[in-house]
């Protein structure tokens, strides 16, 4: 600003009637509109009492830009999508599983229309909406009944809370898992009003120690999966076909939390065997539970399935109405439900195991045509190169095994005059329009192609340009 000079702001009416200003009042409304342009106004006096304002940037064709520019900002979701490039296909912290393009359909049509949530369409009285889903879950997993709630915690949660409400649930010491978030069997258990009796060693328990547990206060006995670890060496626990009997000679029943159920065998798919919720019903389990966002493939909630007389007892719980899901939910799940009647055409339909069984082929193919085009905006500050990597399932889903993968690899050049290269980089390419999740792993910034489908590498490509910049 030079010395002397007068800037005089614009009036907020004479903003507002500006023809720039009356589209962004057509676009965000009056209200909106007005409290940006009073917002923009204030903080350019404050310049000015600065002197760092000149006539142009007082101009109420610059108050205008900034105000666009400001409420394009506050519209933008928080909730963005992002490129997947971190290697494990079930990422919780991205949203876990990506639904199937008919369960994205059901959900839109879900989100325009009434729907008979809970209106039986035969009768026209009230209806159950777990009946949306019901059926389907019976035919899938061999179970007497079936209910929904709204993640695999609240499964745990309400069963425990229904059944063993002030009375013992015997669970092994070496199945007192903890997941993401603090979740910890014991404080569920807590919360459930349970007590907790564990029962053998971290690392061995026997049928024998299971059978001195149980009392007259016993009310379940119960096996978690170790969905986030494995403990190998001297090892021992009791198959679930092993308790099922002394369970049953004590009248208590058996419960199973699955964690990440899958429902059918992923090895006929070339994955490692994880037990299905049908081999565990057919074990003899009376209840369990599992997700329908992990290796199922569908919306987040929480499925028990077991006894009728077992899971009408949960429904009935008062607990049942607040863990309850809704529309959005069930019109998700039951598509995918419907995928699973036609296992031969499963691993082509179902986004999650589409991804869990890309050819590594495919992966090596895509990263030979992104190699050169991101080795052109990186420049000489970078080395990329492609390589094969380890992919992994996620969400606590068969913790030790790693999928063959393909992607590129980055590392900081010799010589390179950046301070924390890799990190750079990696907080540039969460910048991007679409932003670009990776790893940074042994001094390496490596992005993994497994979820990176040729649908979407039109659009990876267009925006790496941005980098260069």
């Amino acid at each position: 600003m030079t010395t002397g000079q007068t800037v005089r702001l614009p009036s907020v009416d004479r903003i507002l009637g500006d023809a720039a200003c009356l589209a962004l009042i057509a676009r965000y409304g009056r209200v909106q509109t007005l409290a940006c342009a009073r917002a923009v106004l204030a903080e350019l006096r404050t310049a000015m009492l600065a002197g760092a304002v000149c006539e142009e940037g007082a101009s109420i064709a610059a108050i205008a830009a900034q105000m666009d520019e400001r409420l394009q900002a506050q519209a933008r979701s928080q909730l963005r999508a992002v490129f997947n490039l971190t290697g494990t296909v079930l990422h919780t912290n991205l949203g876990r599983a990506l639904l199937p393009d008919t369960a994205v359909q059901a959900v839109v049509e879900a989100l325009q229309w009434p729907m008979n949530l809970e209106f039986d369409l035969e009768t026209g009285k009230r209806g159950d909406r777990d009946d949306l889903v019901e059926e389907l879950l019976r035919e899938l997993t061999g179970a007497e009944a079936a209910t929904i709630v709204n993640n695999n915690a609240a499964a745990v949660l309400l069963m425990l809370n229904t059944l063993a409400q002030n009375k013992e649930v015997i669970v092994s010491r070496g199945e007192l898992v903890e997941i993401g978030g603090a979740f910890r069997i014991p404080d569920v258990m807590t919360r459930a009003g349970a007590v907790l009796r564990e029962v053998g060693s971290t690392n061995r328990t026997h049928l024998a120690d299971y059978a001195n547990g149980i009392n007259e206060n016993t009310a379940l006995l119960m096996k978690v999966h170790c969905s986030n670890y494995a403990i190998t060496g001297f090892t021992k626990s009791v198959e679930l076909d092993e308790l099922v009997p002394l369970a049953a000679k004590h009248a208590i029943p058996t419960a199973v939390d699955l964690g990440s159920g899958t429902l059918v065998d992923l090895a006929q798919y070339g994955l490692p065997h994880e037990t299905t919720v049908r081999e565990t019903i057919e074990a003899g389990a009376d209840l369990v539970t599992f997700s329908g966002d992990k290796l199922l493939g569908g919306p987040q909630c929480g499925v028990i399935v077991g006894r009728a007389d077992l899971i009408a007892k949960i429904k009935r719980n008062p607990l049942k109405r607040a863990l309850r899901v809704g529309k959005l939910t069930l019109a998700a799940l039951a598509p995918v439900l419907q995928l699973y009647r036609a296992p031969d055409l499963l691993a082509e339909r179902l986004s999650t195991l589409r991804l869990l069984t890309r050819p590594a082929a495919a992966m090596c193919a895509q990263a030979q045509t992104l190699l050169p085009l991101l080795e052109g905006v990186l420049g000489l500050q970078y080395v990329v190169t492609a390589e094969a990597m380890k992919s992994q399932i996620g969400s606590g889903a068969l913790p030790v095994d790693q999928l063959p993968s393909f992607g590129l690899a980055i590392r900081s050049a010799p010589g390179s005059r950046l301070s924390n290269p890799l990190g750079v980089l990696e907080q540039r390419l969460r910048a991007l329009p679409c932003p670009v999740i990776g790893r940074i792993w042994q001094d390496t910034l490596w992005l993994d192609l497994r979820c990176l489908e040729a649908a979407h590498e039109t659009a990876f490509i267009a925006q790496l340009a941005e980098l260069s910049a």
